[in-house]
């Protein structure tokens, strides 16, 4: 990461335990605004769980998040939401009956409120989802395709469109790639890739070397729920990363074109 890039969220001293169960350990680290982040650990170092503390489902035993430069206390993912940090789940948590420009805006609708009520203006709510599918060089046949007509790389893209409709800032990432077609990995992580140009900062959790060597500009490595290792990108390889996911390190080794230039 730039040196003089901004932190936009800062991890100090996180703790998380479940009964007797510790699921994190002093947990530090931070992602600067429009930083590609990559989360790597094996099945039970504690990935997830310190995501759902990042995006408000979990409050964290001990530690505290900073967010530009303040303190913060989220009780509920809405919070997090209105200071700008997006959740994209595994299973893309679209509503597969209802057409694209309506999951984008499902649950923030355009329009006027009359009492409890919001009448929703599905006119500027086509127009807003297209104008901003567009910015996101997201391509689809019609804003009107219901989304369980789409590809799963579709469906992905418009996860991440809707994460991203609203003054987003930071967006994180369960596997975004886990459960799509070859073809279309692509796509997602050059859509993820493109983020950075809008400012937009990404936490991605992924088990693929691939997805992380491609798209992030640094790599935090979670063993047993502590923190194992870290670095830029261009300065470790695929094996080493590898090695810290098992618990190793000096696993150095590697393939002329492991190491990122």
């Amino acid at each position: 990461m730039d040196s003089n890039k901004d932190i936009l969220l800062q991890a100090r001293g996180i703790s998380k335990y479940f009964g007797a169960i510790t699921a994190l350990s002093n947990i530090n680290f931070h992602v600067g605004e429009g930083e590609v982040l990559g989360v790597v650990g094996d099945n039970g170092a504690g990935k997830s769980t310190l995501m759902k503390i990042l995006s408000g489902l979990y409050a964290p035993s001990e530690g505290e998040l900073v967010f530009q430069g303040k303190s913060v206390h989220f009780s509920s993912p809405k919070e997090a939401r209105k200071l700008g940090i997006e959740m994209v789940y595994q299973d893309f948590a679209l509503a597969g009956n209802m057409p694209i420009y309506e999951n984008i805006y499902l649950g923030r609708e355009p329009g006027p409120k009359v009492g409890p009520l919001r009448i929703v203006d599905h006119s500027r709510a086509r127009q807003m989802a297209a104008d901003h599918l567009d910015k996101l060089k997201i391509h689809v046949k019609s804003i009107d395709q219901n989304t369980e007509n789409l590809s799963g790389g579709q469906r992905q893209a418009v996860a991440i469109a809707r994460a991203t409709a609203f003054d987003a800032k930071l967006v994180i990432m369960d596997e975004p790639t886990a459960a799509l077609a070859i073809k279309e990995v692509g796509k997602v992580l050059d859509l993820i890739r493109s983020l950075k140009e809008h400012g937009v900062a990404v936490i991605i959790i992924s088990h693929r070397m691939d997805d992380i060597f491609y798209c992030c500009d640094r790599v935090i490595a979670l063993f047993q729920g502590t923190n194992f290792a870290e670095s830029r990108l261009a300065d470790t390889n695929r094996n080493e990363v590898i090695g810290w996911i098992m618990g190793t390190k000096g696993h150095s080794a590697q393939l002329a074109h492991d190491q990122v230039k």
